[in-house]
């Protein structure tokens, strides 16, 4: 059974830089932490996708939802 932190699209922030991107694969191991692929812009504006461990992401306090 998977236990997720995040679901896909979720905007997460990355805990060591502040960067801030969307949720965009994850993946489980069974001898490993669960990790996640997120699209975000560095810091010098290049567009990035790269994997992250759950415990270097957190949810982005200042990403709101836009109701349609």
């Amino acid at each position: 059974m998977s236990n997720f932190k995040f679901n896909l699209g979720d905007h997460v922030k990355i805990s060591s830089s502040g960067e801030t991107g969307a949720i965009k694969s994850r993946a489980e191991h069974t001898a490993h932490k669960n990790n996640y692929q997120v699209h975000y812009k560095a810091a010098d504006g290049r567009a990035v996708d790269c994997w992250w461990d759950e415990a270097d992401l957190e949810k982005d306090p200042d990403f709101e939802e836009v109701s349609s």
